[in-house]
């Protein structure tokens, strides 16, 4: 495994090594260890996630403001973009965003640590998406920032209106979110 900062440095891409021939591929998609050893950090995770979503599909900006989730992401069908908005008011890249491409086929990761809204952009037909989490989902914590905040400025590089949930489309602007101190 590879680790890889972003331009937000506590957002980290996560390479696998990936065994490939004429049967398939294999790799670990998670090793306790490694990941500890390469990135200094030990994350206890509770709970696993997983969407599928179809093309345009925009879902996020989500983070809970009590009982925080870290979030390791990855793609096992499709290809999404994934974006982590950092939200810790004591933090040098407050209000700044970080995004990149994941899929079945480079196989990355994204890891997503406490004080970040997430969100991704399905860009295939479908993508199944699975995530881990530090904490159980707490829907009375819960919060959602618009996707398409100005002063966010997130680049989702689309052309038409995505498709949003209810609740993504009732978020909060930036300058009103609740953040993390």
């Amino acid at each position: 495994m590879k680790i890889q900062p972003t331009n937000i440095a506590d957002v980290l891409l996560i390479i696998p090594k990936v065994f490939e021939d004429e049967r398939g591929f294999f790799y670990e998609s998670y090793n306790h260890r490694e990941f500890t050893q390469l990135t200094g950090l030990s994350p206890r995770f509770v709970q696993d996630n997983h969407s599928r979503s179809l093309r345009r599909t925009l879902r996020g900006l989500h983070y809970q403001i009590q009982q925080p989730q870290g979030k390791l992401v990855r793609v096992i069908a499709g290809k999404i973009f994934d974006v982590a908005v950092d939200l810790r008011q004591y933090s040098s890249t407050f209000g700044q965003w970080t995004g990149c491409v994941l899929s079945s086929e480079n196989r990355h990761q994204l890891w997503i640590p406490i004080g970040f809204a997430h969100g991704f952009l399905v860009l295939s037909e479908s993508a199944e998406v699975l995530y881990k989490t530090t904490d159980y989902y707490a829907p009375q914590y819960e919060r959602c920032l618009f996707w398409n905040d100005r002063d966010l400025a997130i680049d989702w590089s689309i052309d038409e209106h995505p498709i949003l949930s209810k609740k993504d489309k009732q978020g909060m602007l930036f300058k009103d979110a609740d953040l993390f101190t």
